[in-house]
């Protein structure tokens, strides 16, 4: 990975099912969908909008639960119910004032190959599919909902000096 990449991200874009989420669903009796995500992929997605950055969600998947846990969170805009996400991270960059050349974006699955070519820096989870694994510039050394996402945020944030600081 080309490192001097990561001074120049403002942004981050998370795929959920197999990036925020370990790609496993509980599904209960009555038909709910039960997902889990990792509370320090969290504390770092809150101490990266603390340091200005924004968070973005691009997803297929649809859940009120998971649009609730990830806007308590600061992530905006969340994009769900996704079919083609070159759609929203146009809509990102055109309604958004976002510079898709300062943008990292993680995914796991072929859906998200789309858009790996269109900003700055491609990454995904270690147990991501082989494909996106092929493409990526950087895989993280954590799995999908086992921490890739606090992975990448603090290698940015250590590159440009703002891990750890609480203001």
């Amino acid at each position: 990975m080309d490192y001097s990449k990561l001074e120049k991200i403002d942004t981050f874009i998370f795929d959920v099912d197999g990036v925020l989420t370990n790609c496993r669903m509980l599904i209960t009796e009555a038909g709910e969908f039960l997902r889990t995500m990792n509370v320090r992929d969290g504390a770092a997605m809150k101490m990266a909008l603390k340091a200005g950055f924004r968070v973005a969600i691009i997803t297929k998947g649809n859940s009120i639960g998971v649009k609730d846990r990830l806007g308590f969170l600061g992530a905006d805009p969340i994009y769900d119910d996704v079919s083609d996400k070159r759609v929203a991270l146009a809509d990102l960059s055109d309604n958004h004032n976002v510079d898709l050349q300062r943008c990292l974006y993680m995914g796991d699955d072929l859906a998200d190959l789309v858009v790996f070519d269109k900003v700055l820096l491609a990454t995904c989870p270690r147990d991501a599919t082989p494909e996106v694994i092929k493409k990526a510039e950087f895989v993280s050394p954590k799995d999908g909902g086992d921490g890739c996402v606090r992975d990448i945020i603090e290698r940015v944030l250590r590159v440009q000096g703002k891990w750890g600081h609480s203001d």
